[in-house]
């Protein structure tokens, strides 16, 4: 008989369970401080260890500091602080659910492509959607995976996958009887049938995020929470590669880029050297040395002006480049709100303006189908002609760029092996205030192939910027 667990290696046990997970949260992206460490540690000594969601909620409170952290954060608690594995209920011949070999269900009943099965499921899937019960929707969803989620069985153990268990339920197409129970007759078209149908959403997607995590937590048991938790977490907002971010991620992309805009505002904003009273008024301060028999002990200034400097934008939007253009025009939008003057310009192998697309209010979805449906980027073939554009810009908008201006070019620099024009930007770059550029493309890529970033870098502050985060860090090394 093995010794009885003692209350300090119990309490032992949960500490290192709860640094894995801080870890896990860490390695998520979500910073996690010491002090932030050692207030989880004592949330558990202040809330009820057997009531899950306390904990979750407890644990989120002291960890998280903005709720875009909240999606990556749940998944990875429900792959450390699983729901229990105790028998639950019971099926129609009286066998348990739940309770299988080392807490896994047991595969029973008929073959999981029998649709006499699915169709039994599903009709318990409606009634339990129409009442609502959450606890019994997630109980559900587990027995769902473990009869209709189950794949072919591998030498590395039993495979189980969320589409089997939409495929066999198809919880979508459930809406219009949903609705049918939970409205009255006079109820159609109005105020009540928009509630339902959000509720009925809401329910549905509670559904599927059930059978989510229950598929992750299998599989976690036979790979690893490790591993799993690396491909099941999303990427943060500002972790959001550029390049790869898709039509989703663009809202949350853009209430991070509006606060960076603005800092990004005040870092490129002119800074006199005069101190904050301004130049020194001689006439004045002489003047008043009179009182004193010459001695200027009372200075006067002038009063300061303070000038906002003018921006150009000059930004790749080939299809190379297609999200990061994205970020480009939402940072343009954003920018136009901080500088007196602020001149964008798109090109792919010719150059245009493009302000007059950012409007303010404008949406950037909008300002991009018009730049590529009325803008002349293109004049050639739409591939990216870096030294062309550069050639069209000088020769058409010299004038953009004056001793006021801050110069931002954002893109790639691959020039398809065409002429990259550096004189070029290096004249620009000499007629400017300041001048950067971001660059989405990995350090170690640039001078391979066709690109000429590491030429261009010669002659201007070239800087990788390939997610929300880099470009945070950008700003405060201005």
């Amino acid at each position: 008989m093995s010794a009885p667990v003692s209350r300090s290696q119990e309490l032992g046990g949960l500490a290192g369970h709860l640094d894995g997970f801080v870890r896990a949260v860490r390695e998520a992206g979500i910073p996690v401080g010491i002090s932030q460490a050692v207030d989880a540690a004592e949330i558990l000594t202040v809330i009820d260890l057997l009531e899950r969601e306390q904990l979750r909620h407890g644990l989120a409170a002291v960890l998280l500091q903005r709720g875009a952290q909240r999606p990556a954060y749940d998944v990875l608690f429900d792959l450390w602080w699983p729901l229990s594995d105790r028998p639950t209920a019971t099926d129609d011949s009286g066998d348990p659910t739940d309770g299988g070999q080392d807490g896994e269900p047991q595969q029973r009943g008929p073959n999981p492509d029998d649709t006499a099965l699915a169709k039994a499921m599903r009709d318990e899937l409606f009634q339990l959607l129409l009442e609502g019960d959450e606890d019994e929707i997630g109980r559900f969803a587990r027995r769902a995976v473990d009869r209709l989620g189950s794949g072919q069985p591998s030498p590395t153990g039993q495979s189980y996958f969320s589409y089997r268990v939409m495929r066999a339920l198809s919880p979508d197409t459930l809406v219009a009887q949903l609705l049918a129970g939970l409205l009255a007759e006079g109820d159609r078209g109005g105020f009540n049938e928009q509630v339902a149908r959000q509720t009925v959403r809401e329910r549905v997607e509670a559904f599927k995020n059930a059978v989510e995590t229950e598929v992750r937590r299998r599989t976690a048991n036979e790979k690893g929470r490790e591993r799993v938790a690396k491909n099941a977490v999303r990427p943060l907002a500002d972790q959001i590669d550029f390049l790869r971010a898709q039509s989703t991620d663009l809202a949350e992309l853009r209430r991070t880029v509006a606060p960076l805009a603005r800092r990004l505002a005040v870092r490129l904003s002119a800074r006199r050297k005069i101190g904050r009273q301004g130049r020194l008024d001689f006439r004045k301060t002489v003047r008043a040395s009179l009182g004193t028999g010459g001695v200027p002990v009372v200075t006067h200034h002038r009063p300061r002006k303070v000038h906002k400097p003018e921006l150009v934008v000059l930004c790749d939007v080939s299809g190379s480049v297609a999200g990061f253009s994205h970020f480009t025009l939402m940072l343009t939008q954003a920018l136009r709100e901080h500088f007196t003057g602020v001149r964008a310009f798109a090109f792919v192998d010719s150059t245009d303006e493009v302000t007059r697309f950012f409007r303010p209010g404008a949406d950037v979805a909008d300002a991009v189908t018009r730049i590529g449906r009325e803008a002349q980027v293109v004049a050639f073939d739409g591939h990216s002609d870096y030294g062309t554009a550069f050639e069209v810009f000088a020769d058409k908008y010299a004038s953009a760029i004056g001793p006021k201006t801050s110069l931002l070019v954002l893109g790639d620099g691959r020039t398809n092996y065409r002429p990259a024009a550096v004189p070029l930007l290096a004249s620009m770059v000499r007629r400017s205030r300041s001048a950067h550029w971001l660059n989405p493309e990995p350090r170690r890529q640039w001078g391979s192939g066709d690109s000429a970033a590491d030429r261009y870098g010669e002659v201007i502050d070239m800087v990788e910027c390939r997610n929300a985060s880099q470009l945070a860090d950008f700003i405060t090394t201005l």
